[in-house]
């Protein structure tokens, strides 16, 4: 039982009942060595699993901190070791990033490699174990933690308070990437940080008691006054000077109780130190060279090592061992067999400090030879503890060598930061060595690998200034070489969405080749240099062209089969570089794009050429399957950050098609998934798409407040900035008979993109535009076609659109016939786009009422059937001009039933509410009769009879009052 740490028990007790109860949280145990906050974690670990959690453990090793995951990796082991893989679709895609832990959850598919992503799955794998029990996953010295695992807890922290997962942490106090995460997390109340105080004078003699065997009482006054004195409360040092005392025989029982004997005689240990030693010398030579060794490898050891460097036999070697174990200076460890573990932080670091420096060196010589001979290729922490000792035993080259190999294997498990963390030490040792040749090319090595980590961890400047250095008198530095580097930055850049940082990478590789330089040399320039220049928007209107010309240089300068990589990403560039000319070019990148991922198994570009192909089904035709298909796939192969990005595009065929429950769903999941991620540029796709959907539902302020959040995250400039216009703003304008708003809206779309090359297809220049235009009277049937024989205008949802252009545009010229056809093949394009469709009859009708052509009357009843009751300015403007054509108007009842309950209780009216609903836009009378094809003077009424109803002093009033209650009753 703990000494003195009831209440800690009893807090972490509630914890543990509100992570069953799916509120988790994050609380760590923070403190000086020795203070109890393993021995705290343990008893926590011990309860959880009496109460029927599952319970994982993990530590971080002072062995080997720049090995990426080690306590996390530990953790899911011991729970791999217990449980059952899970078999569960929701964890699948997951499975492949936590196979970068656990080797038995491991799939053939390439891991993804994005920190966040592992992070959602540690999460995902928790909460799922977690679901009808609570997890408990423990995390012990995580002062020693790689930064890749503070990384993972920093995300964990942040998205725990829906799961039923509790995380415990333990932390030394003092200066460490550590605690400065956990100040952090504590700040921002993702974490419960509690501080553990030293025992006080009763709590210090009741564990000097149970030590002894006795209770309290027993422990002499002078016995409990010096332990206290000399500990200052801290248990693991009462407990070691209880020990050594005991060793000695400085502290005995007496009939009356225990004493300390001796006097002056024998000074009782002051110091850790002192009393670690005094009881390692109870072992012998033997036992303390055994222990000295062990201490240089560190915490936790391998027997066969320390046997290897103190030359005793079996039997002798373990007698010693069962020595230390009953002396307390040693444990078992976690169980492995072979292994032992120091009983505490401090005993290793005391022991270490009796060595000298000349004796450091030697053992620290030693024991790099046996581990080398031991465990070949030096596989997992080895290699990064025989660095250290090489560089404790004077052997700086070797060392440098082996941080190196350290740096590369975290660099190829997705461990940047810890790479990077390496390799700066790596080069801070070398700073002061000689200038020898050999020196300065094992410095060049590691600046390079330095260079790749940098750039892969998007830390771009810093990049920048390391391959500054590197060109500064670097013999390996030549133009082959520069080039490579360059073009790894550029990529970089274009990763991160630094288009301009990356077009002058490009530009500097080019610079570095000659004028005439064969297409193989300038293969993997340009194709970093095709996606930069798809992405960049607003640089000039052919972006794309040029993007599609880089490609298919890049491909004939590329050898697949020497570099399939380059291939599939020149071939991805084409096919979505060619999509707005050829569907069927398009398809055929990104055929070529699948069939080299399969080959070469780059399971990333494989899932690309599929989602392209997806997506060039769905904008031919309107059909999802492939599209849907392709997301599963992404999500089987474990590649989460590209599947994100085909949900979106699920959430936009679903708002076309007006399944807006599902699109809500999508984007809704999908903006909270990708706010875990950071995955800024799908956020900025899906809160785009957030604002389409308000707008297809007429929903103008729920629109506007979107797009004010698409803006805020960079969406103005962004390639979605077209959509936003006129998916959005145009449709919405149309649908809430804002005809002047539409035009302007048009005007600025066709001003701003109309002779853009884009990325995105659906903006309404070559559909909704056309037909406003033809409606209005102002548009050129000739354009009509032109837009009707391109690519773009052949994809079903802009076909739609200029089928109805030009029914509307036959109609007037008295083609009768041929404009029945049109509308005819409008209507058979729209079947899947609902909303589209009966705004085009609507707009049709129109035209055909005013022309005298076509069956307006049963477009307009189908219309204002499918608009009533959710977009009522709409079924009211189908309801005006139904009646100009003397067809009956269907009675739906009073409508009363969309007024929010406040409203109707003052008396409004279903036409009052619709007027009330447009007051936001600030419209006169003579612009709401126009949007309401009602008479001003009926408008006048209304508002008239509104600001009576509502007791609103003037018009601004109530237009301020329209907006609060509409926001809040949130109306169709």
């Amino acid at each position: 039982m703990l000494i003195g740490r009831q209440a800690e028990l009893a807090g972490l007790a509630r914890y543990f009942s509100s992570a069953k109860a799916s509120e988790g949280a994050m609380v760590v145990l923070a403190g000086e060595p020795g203070i109890g906050k393993t021995s705290i974690a343990e008893a926590a670990a011990e309860h959880a699993r009496a109460a029927g959690m599952v319970t994982l453990r993990g530590r971080a090793g002072s062995t080997g901190p720049a090995i990426p995951f080690r306590p996390l990796a530990e953790a899911l082991l011991s729970l791999a070791r217990t449980e059952r893989i899970p078999d569960d679709e929701t964890l699948t895609p997951y499975l492949p990033a936590l196979g970068r832990l656990v080797p038995d959850w491991a799939r053939p598919e390439p891991r993804e490699t994005s920190l966040i992503v592992l992070a959602e799955a540690i999460l995902r794998l928790t909460s799922w174990f977690g679901r009808d029990r609570g997890c408990l996953l423990v995390i012990d010295d995580l002062h020693w933690a790689d930064r890749e695992t503070l990384t993972v807890l920093d995300y964990l922290a942040s998205n725990l308070r829906d799961q039923p997962v509790l995380v415990l942490a333990t932390v030394r106090l003092g200066a460490s990437a550590a605690a400065e995460l956990v100040k952090t997390l504590a700040q921002r109340g993702d974490a419960v940080h509690l501080e553990l105080e030293r025992l006080d004078r009763a709590g210090t003699t009741e564990l000097v008691a149970s030590i002894l065997g006795c209770s309290p009482d027993e422990v002499g006054e002078p016995v409990a006054k010096h332990l206290y004195a000399q500990s200052r409360g801290n248990p693991f040092a009462a407990a070691e000077l209880t020990r050594c005392a005991l060793s000695t025989k400085d502290l005995v029982r007496r009939p009356s109780g225990w004493r300390l004997v001796g006097g002056t005689r024998r000074q009782v240990p002051l110091s850790i130190v002192q009393a670690v030693e005094q009881r390692a010398l109870q072992l012998g030579p033997d036992g303390m060279r055994l222990l000295s060794v062990a201490a240089i490898i560190g915490r936790t050891f391998p027997l066969p090592v320390v046997q290897r460097c103190v030359g005793l036999d079996d039997r002798t070697l373990l007698t010693h061992v069962r020595a230390a174990i009953a002396e307390r200076l040693l444990t078992g460890g976690d169980g492995t067999p072979g292994w032992y573990s120091f009983e505490h932080p401090l005993t290793e670091e005391a022991l270490l400090s009796l060595t000298t420096a000349a004796d450091r060196v030697a053992l620290s010589s030693r024991v790099a030879q046996a581990i080398a001979e031991l465990y070949p290729g030096l596989p997992g922490t080895w290699c990064h503890l025989a660095a250290d000792l090489h560089r404790r035993a004077g052997d700086l080259p070797e060392a440098a060598r082996l941080y190196l190999e350290t740096a590369r294997r975290a660099l190829h498990a997705g461990g940047q930061a810890t790479a990077i963390a390496v390799l700066d030490d790596a080069l801070g040792m070398l700073a002061a060595g000689p200038g020898e040749p050999a020196w300065r090319e094992l410095r060049w090595e590691l600046l390079e690998t330095l260079l790749t980590a940098l750039a892969e961890d998007g830390q771009f400047d810093r990049a920048a200034e390391v391959a500054a250095e590197l060109r500064l008198g670097n013999p390996l530095w030549d133009t082959g070489h520069q080039v490579r580097q360059h073009v790894r930055m550029a990529w970089a850049a274009q990763v991160a969405g630094r288009w301009e940082d990356g077009v002058r990478q490009v530009a500097v590789a080019r610079s570095l080749l000659p004028p005439d330089a064969p297409e193989s040399d300038t293969a993997v320039i340009d194709v970093v240099d095709a996606h930069i220049t798809a992405c960049r928007t607003g640089a000039d209107a052919d972006h794309v062209s040029r993007s599609e010309a880089l490609a298919r240089r890049a491909i004939r300068g590329v050898a697949p089969g020497d570099d399939p990589e380059t291939a599939c990403k020149a071939w991805f560039a084409i096919g979505f570089s060619t999509r707005s000319r050829s569907l069927a070019e398009s398809d055929e990148g990104y055929r070529r794009t699948l069939a080299l991922g399969t080959e070469h198994q780059l399971m990333t570009w494989r899932n690309h050429g599929l989602i392209g192909l997806g997506g060039n089904t769905w904008l031919a035709d309107g059909e999802g399957t492939a599209l849907e298909y392709a997301y599963r796939e992404t999500l089987r192969s474990g590649c989460i950050t590209l599947a994100t990005n085909v949900h979106a595009n699920l959430a936009y065929a679903a708002v076309l098609r007006a399944d807006f429950e599902e699109a809500d769903r999508i984007l809704t999941a999908s903006l909270a998934e990708c706010g875990r991620l950071r995955l800024q540029s799908v956020i900025r796709y899906a809160l785009m798409l957030r604002a389409v959907a308000a707008a297809h539902r007429g929903r103008r302020q729920e629109m506007r407040t979107a797009l004010r959040e698409f803006r805020a995250a960079g969406g103005e400039t962004s390639r979605e900035a077209p959509l936003a216009k006129g998916l959005a703003e145009l449709f919405c304008a149309l649908l809430t008979e804002d005809r002047e708003g539409a035009r302007a809206l048009a005007a600025e779309l066709m001003a701003d993109y109309g002779g853009m090359e884009t990325y995105f297809h659906f903006s309404g220049t070559y559909g909704l535009v056309p037909l406003l235009g033809a409606v209005d009277g102002t548009g050129d049937p000739a354009e009509v076609e032109q837009a009707a024989a391109s690519q773009v205008g052949q994809m079903r949802w802009n076909r739609q659109f200029l089928a109805f252009a030009r029914a509307v545009h036959h109609g007037r010229a008295g083609r009768v016939e041929a404009a029945a056809e049109a509308v005819d093949a409008a209507v058979a394009d729209s079947a899947v786009f609902p909303t589209a469709r009966h705004l085009g009859l609507r707009l049709v009708a129109e035209s055909a009422l005013a022309d005298g052509w076509g069956e307006p009357g049963r477009w307009l009843t189908e219309a204002e059937n499918h608009f009533h009751g959710s977009i009522d300015v709409l079924a009211g403007a189908c309801r005006s001009l139904l009646r100009q054509t003397g067809r009956p108007v269907r009675y739906h009842g009073s409508g009363t039933e969309r007024i929010p309950p406040k409203l109707r209780g003052l008396g409004v009216t279903r036409r009052e509410f619709e007027v009330l609903q447009l007051m936001p836009e600030r419209l006169g009378n003579r612009a709401l009769s126009q949007r309401m094809h009602i008479s001003v003077r009926t408008v006048e009424k209304h508002v008239a009879s509104l600001l009576a109803k509502l007791q609103a002093a003037d018009r601004t009033t109530l237009c301020e009052y329209a907006t609060t209650v509409l926001a809040d009753s949130t109306p169709g």
